[in-house]
């Protein structure tokens, strides 16, 4: 298949933003339910760094700022809480409680409206010290706190507890800090199909890879997932869904088998260039960064994938057949903005920390990053 290419740079022209025609429905049941998966055309667009702003075969260039220019909603007096966003992380047990935080907290940074944690008994202190910003859920169980005899019930409770609110979310961010209790990933692996029988968006992250790479059925023809493996866990699923090993002298083409086989989910891989996919089409998003590689910021990417692709689907919607973006997956448009306001974060926060850069410093950089790209106009507020 001949490849179009679709250069990406920052100082490419801006496209006309479409905010001001957005419409927020006011319930995410009523826009999922109006959000059927769509078809995309059969090209491969391949996002590059590139000083030209010509057009290529008709189709118009832009970048990943322009991305989120376009589906970044304005602030308006008129809106009400959670119509720009309600994000939950499933995540969070008595090993790992950073992981879940970073997420929760990097996607009300951002600008979502609310954002929960849902995570065991013991993690949920520890969490909600924290910040008292976050919703947190103290619902998971993990093997060593359940006997056998009441796991059945114990699940069902879990689950019911988690469906209590599901219908509210705008997207689910499944994997930060769950670590790989039998037990509990069995919880999470039901929540997972319940997420899909509703049409939530799903990001996984972390432990969530290990558990969907042992079990693809749970994402496999999911449209509205998104998969963020490093790599490491990007290695893992290459060897079990295309039985092979990790080609970097063609990784974008891998990237799209890889995508297309599990039946078309978004796969963002991580890396010098992040690469994304949804079978269908192929980006990279390779500005900003930073050489300092502290832990913690995966967790601030799947948060800030979380919030972008919520509103990617609200500017779908409302844009229907008139957005400029040559792109209309809102997964894919999600991961593309996500990867860079977390690129730029960290750039920002290197340049003031240098070595001493830790996760915290980038989430404290996520408004400034989003802001210098999509200022808030004086006039909405």
């Amino acid at each position: 298949m001949l490849m179009k290419h679709v250069i990406m740079n920052s100082q490419l022209p801006l496209l006309c933003c479409a905010n001001n025609c957005m419409l927020l429905a006011s319930s995410p049941v009523f826009r999922r339910q109006r959000f059927l998966v769509r078809s995309f055309g059969g090209s491969i667009d391949q996002f590059r760094n590139s000083g030209s702003g010509k057009m290529q075969s008709g189709q118009v260039l832009f970048d990943a700022e322009d991305v989120i220019r376009a589906i970044t909603p304005d602030l308006d007096r008129s809106r009400h809480k959670g119509q720009a966003g309600n994000i939950a992380v499933i995540g969070g047990c008595r090993e790992y409680t950073g992981a879940p935080y970073f997420a929760a907290i990097s996607a009300l940074k951002i600008g979502a409206d609310l954002s929960h944690v849902f995570c065991t008994k013991d993690a949920s202190p520890v969490i909600k010290s924290y910040s008292p910003e976050l919703i947190v859920h103290p619902v998971l169980e993990e093997s060593y706190n359940v006997r056998d005899e009441d796991k059945k019930i114990i699940s069902s409770k879990v689950l019911a507890e988690v469906d209590k609110w599901l219908e509210r979310f705008d997207c689910l961010v499944i994997g930060p800090g769950l670590g790989r209790d039998p037990f509990l990933l069995d919880c999470v692996s039901e929540i997972i199909r319940h997420a899909r029988q509703s049409n939530i968006p799903i990001v996984i992250d972390g432990d969530g890879l290990f558990l969907v790479t042992n079990h693809l059925e749970l994402v496999s023809g999911y449209a509205l997932a998104v998969l963020t493996p490093n790599v490491n866990e990007y290695k893992r699923l290459v060897q079990k869904v295309l039985n092979s090993e990790v080609n970097n002298d063609d990784a974008s083409q891998q990237v799209l088998s890889l995508a297309k086989q599990i039946g078309g989910v978004t796969i963002l891989k991580k890396g010098k260039s992040d690469i994304i996919s949804d079978g269908d089409t192929v980006k990279s998003v390779s500005i900003y960064g930073s050489p300092r590689r502290c832990g913690g910021q995966g967790d601030i990417l799947s948060g800030s994938v979380a919030v972008f692709l919520s509103w990617a689907r609200q500017y779908i919607e409302a844009a229907d057949q008139d957005s400029n973006l040559s792109c209309k997956n809102p997964t894919v448009l999600g991961s593309i903005a996500g990867a860079a306001i977390m690129r730029k974060a960290a750039s920002i926060a290197f340049s003031n920390k240098k070595r001493s850069t830790v996760t915290g410093d980038i989430i404290e950089s996520l408004g400034k990053s989003l802001e210098d790209i999509c200022p808030a106009s004086s006039s909405s507020l």
